[in-house]
């Protein structure tokens, strides 16, 4: 089973950047979605971005115009950029990679952004 390891989370001050990564441990299938969700404390796990089936790409309305995926597939890696950074993009960043008849996770990374 291929695994997802996020990296690049940290404590920023707001209007900082970060940068994360997702690295899959093989190959990731051309027809796989590729997504970055989020978790704050007490809430849902919530879309940010995707690239899907097609390679297109998609944002939530709270970080487009801020956030930037992109992916290496050479390199089995996926990047989330994110600029402008607020307070309430505290969260744990996870990675995705889904089909239609599986789903995998990364184990997460903490971006904290400060006031």
């Amino acid at each position: 089973q291929v695994q997802l390891v996020e990296s690049g989370g940290g404590l920023v001050h707001a209007g900082g950047s970060l940068r994360l990564s997702c690295v899959a441990s093989a190959s990731i299938p051309y027809f796989y979605a590729m997504d970055w969700y989020r978790q704050a404390p007490g809430k849902q796990r919530e879309f940010v971005a995707m690239f899907d089936t097609g390679g297109n790409t998609n944002y939530a309305d709270s970080v487009k115009g801020r956030f930037t995926i992109s992916r290496d597939l050479t390199k089995n890696t996926m990047y989330l950029q994110m600029n402008s950074l607020k307070p309430e993009d505290t969260a744990v960043y996870y990675c995705n990679i889904a089909s239609s008849s599986r789903s995998i996770w990364g184990q997460g990374t903490q971006v904290t952004v400060s006031s």
